[in-house]
């Protein structure tokens, strides 16, 4: 066999195992986003549908300041089993990938003792996503000449504005990420 090719290869599988270690580092990361909704409808009922929904998803609320007309809700996020296992099935499948590689450069009678070590990114993710999370509400009043309008601004996690405008039916104006 060509010198080059075991050497080339083992480089390669080395690039491959950081953009796999960057992947399941990501998968922890926090996605807070902030979104304006706008609404015709009342401002007391379109604070009040989000308090029930919010309220519906395991969110409690923590502070309420009706001078600043702010809500802060909380709640626990719980991370995702199935996440969980593919993290480590990922993970496995590129440490068996550096065990062969490793067993042709170097001889080595049993390349696959690496993955013994793939749960650690299952155990990482678990531990760094199941996080309380909050969710900020604050209320402005936007006075047009032909109708009025409420808009909230919400601060939350990516996937539960999602979530919120297509359980709500609401229309998102602007998103800040």
């Amino acid at each position: 066999m060509d010198t080059a090719i075991i050497p080339s290869t083992f480089l390669l599988t080395l690039l491959l195992l950081v953009g796999l270690f960057f992947f399941i580092r990501a998968s922890t990361k926090d996605r807070t986003e902030q979104a304006k909704i706008a609404s015709e409808d009342d401002e007391t009922i379109l604070m009040g549908q989000l308090k029930d929904y919010f309220q519906s998803r395991a969110y409690r609320v923590v502070s309420a300041d009706p001078e600043k007309k702010e809500v802060i809700f909380e709640g626990f996020v719980q991370p995702s089993w199935f996440l969980a296992v593919f993290l480590t099935v990922l993970a496995a499948l590129g440490l068996a990938c550096l065990g062969l590689v490793l067993a042709q450069l170097f001889s080595s009678q049993n390349p696959f003792f690496l993955v013994l070590v793939a749960p650690l990114s299952g155990i990482f993710y678990w531990r760094q996503s199941g996080r309380i999370e909050k969710v900020l509400l604050k209320m402005e009043f936007c006075q047009n000449e032909q109708h009025p309008s409420s808009i909230i601004t919400v601060t939350a996690h990516r996937d539960e504005l999602a979530e919120l405008k297509r359980a709500l039916q609401v229309k998102i104006v602007h998103v800040i990420t």
